[in-house]
């Protein structure tokens, strides 16, 4: 489903430029008999995108909530729509964790694991089907195999030997998606997800048919500050290309975003070019000289605290460099003290970091690809005609690389086989989550020692987060040919004299 304009993405993009406008709106005195019409507007008698037109505005009002950067009403209580509004009616961040949540009148309590034979069964003479059952479960009835799910233990060897694949294995497609098994079940069978577990990668957000799971925004918070005025300086990930049609170039995305109000624009990889340099000299001087056995990148925030909740004892081998989004926005700060810095990302799971104690001073507002697009929407912006008189920052091609699976772990090792000519870098990545805890699995027994290891929780990299707008084949070339058009392939030594801390 991804990158496809599904009726999902279509009404989580309305309820995003909805809200937007509300922000832009700015009008405190109606504010909450216009939240409380959206419903009726986004769907209407013409637009049933579920069974029920009821249900279906049961679900946007959920929506809405969330939108707004607001918890799920609870199912048992009498909580207006609007409650808690007034305490996110700011033009500063707000957040009330958690991140993700399952919306229930939207879930429809998949089945976790099932096999159940189709229609295309055969009933063919041979039944292997039947043969290889462990347990005795298939039967033939009417000629044709059926399962007795009292006796099935679901080890797909009959789907396995099935000729005319017509036994189909059942899975909630959340669950499924989760690297980390954060996603449970409630009482009523619909899912739920296990907050101590969830790092927030978004997976399940964005594989679910449904559209049962969705995070929290800071989108109107936002507009709202953009309406004010003031200083606000907007700081875009490298995975933005392509990310808002093709052809549309990072002088059109500037323009844009000034026309939205933001009063500068700063290339992210301007954070990653210098964090590839510190990667590098620490992973020669602690690595190498073998006072760490391995060190874990930390770009990725849903990889790091995968690595911090379930690997513990490893907390010592992940850098402490800063990330590129607070590299960037500290950078920023030194030149707009007094501004706002809003990171544009790809990544869900950023809202969750820019929260966070040590970085809450230095980034302000993050939104994603998918957010800034409603955002541009709700104002009428065609980026096709706009267009700054200048681009970004001449960031290399190793810093905006970060944006694909493997991209960082290579832009370190190109820096260091530049200021360290001879050594020998190791280099070991992983993307998706389950492939993420393996990694730390063999790297905790000492199978990884002497490694450069790169996480990526989303299967892909950062082109391929939660908050993205196209399929992620498009962005991988997109990407490379970005990468391949910056007049620099690395960054130079000196970069790293900049102060950062």
């Amino acid at each position: 489903m991804r990158g496809l304009d599904t009726p999902v993405r279509a009404i989580r993009r309305r309820v995003f430029v909805e809200v937007a406008k509300l922000g832009f709106k700015a009008d405190e005195e109606n504010l909450l008999n216009d939240m409380e019409a959206l419903p009726y507007e986004i769907v209407t008698e013409d637009e049933k995108y579920r069974e029920s037109i009821y249900r279906a505005r049961a679900v946007v009002r959920e929506r809405l909530r969330l939108a707004m950067g607001l918890s799920l009403r609870p199912e048992d209580k009498p909580i207006p729509l609007t409650a808690g509004v007034k305490a996110s009616n700011i033009s500063e961040k707000y957040y009330e964790p958690p991140l993700m949540q399952v919306i229930p009148s939207a879930c429809e309590a998949c089945e976790e694991n099932k096999y159940e034979v189709t229609n295309m069964c055969k009933g063919c003479l041979a039944h292997p089907c039947q043969e290889v059952c462990p347990k005795g479960a298939i039967s033939f009835v009417n000629g044709k195999s059926v399962i007795d799910q009292s006796k099935c233990i679901k080890c797909g060897k009959c789907k396995a030997v099935c000729p005319y694949d017509a036994i189909a294995k059942k899975e909630r497609p959340c669950k499924k998606a989760c690297g980390v098994g954060a996603i449970v079940s409630d009482q009523y069978g619909r899912a739920k997800i296990d907050e101590d577990k969830c790092v927030s990668c978004g997976m399940c957000m964005v594989s679910c048919p449904f559209g049962a799971i969705s995070d929290k925004s800071q989108i109107f918070q936002l507009t709202r500050a953009l309406k004010e005025g003031g200083q606000i300086i907007a700081e875009i990930a490298p995975a933005f290309v392509g990310q808002f049609g093709p052809n549309i170039t990072p002088r059109n995305i500037k323009a844009a975003l000034q026309e939205l109000g933001f009063t500068d624009v700063y290339e992210v990889a301007l954070g990653a070019d210098i964090g590839a340099i510190s990667e590098a000299h620490h992973y020669v001087e602690k690595v190498v000289s073998g006072e760490l056995p391995f060190l874990l990148t930390s770009c990725c925030p849903s990889w790091a605290m995968l690595a911090k909740k379930y690997f513990p004892d490893l907390i010592n081998e992940i850098s402490e460099e800063l990330t590129p989004m607070v590299a960037t926005a500290r950078t920023i700060k030194k030149e707009y003290p007094n501004a706002k810095v809003v990171f544009i990302g790809p990544c869900a799971a950023k809202k969750l970091e820019a929260s966070r104690r040590t970085v809450r001073s230095d980034v302000d507002f993050v939104v994603t690809y998918e957010e800034l697009q409603a955002m541009f929407d709700a104002k009428g912006i065609d980026l096709f005609k706009y267009a700054a008189e200048s681009s970004f920052h001449d960031a290399t091609g190793a810093g905006r690389g970060y944006a694909a699976s493997g991209g960082v772990a290579e832009a370190i090792k190109k820096c260091v086989n530049e200021y360290y000519p001879g050594v020998e870098v190791k280099i070991q990545h992983a993307e998706g989550l389950a492939d993420c805890k393996k990694i730390l699995t063999l790297a905790k027994v000492g199978k990884m020692n002497g490694c450069l290891i790169e996480g990526m929780g989303c299967p892909g990299g950062c082109i391929a987060g939660a908050g993205t707008n196209i399929p992620v084949a498009k962005a991988k070339k997109a990407l490379a040919d970005y990468v391949k058009a910056s007049s620099k392939e690395i960054p130079p030594k000196e970069l790293e004299e900049i102060e950062l801390k």
